[in-house]
């Protein structure tokens, strides 16, 4: 019938119109910013690194090893690796980054950083008010500013936090079971190498014949 998809629209805008004085599935309009909406799982804006344990410094996941910085499509990431390793917040003597920065006034949220990280350190935030009058130092995240608990990223993105969580559990305790086995191992040698007994002394050959 001529005019069918009209009346269609039509009908929908109705339903909408109507709904939204009684259907709370439809009243989508809230006053911003007394009242806010929880950002979704899946949302995501600007990175940021997460750290584990209680200092923010010496839990950084990032080892620098700049992945994120060279596919990063804007390239709006500058990494420098620090010259020494330093301990990590279970003591690993680890590389971490000097100076690790963001401009998210460039950054498109592609999420590309996350994709390409080995080590699980850069996740994607959900937070989104980040205006600032000063349009480039503002907006300029230096490793401070963008370290963020592990804590947090369980509480943003619960499902995604806990499948990392435990695969890097597993992948810690296999290496901590190797370690133990080699550990034992050495022992073993080493106690053999003790009990076994002395080899006798060989004559010495260059010494003339009595």
């Amino acid at each position: 019938m001529l005019g069918e998809g009209i009346l269609k629209g039509l009908l929908e805008t109705g339903k909408n119109f109507v709904g939204s004085y009684h259907d709370p599935q439809r009243m989508v309009t809230v006053e911003y910013p007394e009242n806010k909406i929880a950002a979704k799982e899946n949302a995501r804006n600007f990175p940021f690194l997460v750290f584990d344990g209680d200092d923010a410094m010496k839990g950084l996941r990032c080892v620098a090893c700049q992945i994120c910085e060279k596919e990063c499509p804007p390239q709006c990431i500058y990494i420098i690796k620090d010259t020494a390793k330093k301990p990590d917040y279970v003591g690993k003597p680890q590389f971490q980054p000097k100076v690790f920065d963001i401009d998210v006034s460039v950054c498109m949220s592609c999420q590309i950083c996350v994709e390409v990280c080995p080590f699980e350190a850069i996740k994607m935030d959900t937070e989104f008010e980040l205006s600032n009058p000063d349009r480039f130092g503002g907006l300029l995240l230096d490793k401070h500013a963008l370290a963020k608990s592990n804590d947090y990223y369980r509480k943003i993105h619960p499902t995604e936090a806990s499948e990392v969580d435990t695969r890097l559990a597993a992948e810690k305790a296999k290496i901590e079971a190797k370690a133990k086995a080699d550990a034992e191992a050495k022992a073993k040698a080493a106690a053999a190498a003790a009990a076994a007994p002395p080899k006798p002394a060989t004559p010495d050959q260059t010494s003339p014949p009595k």
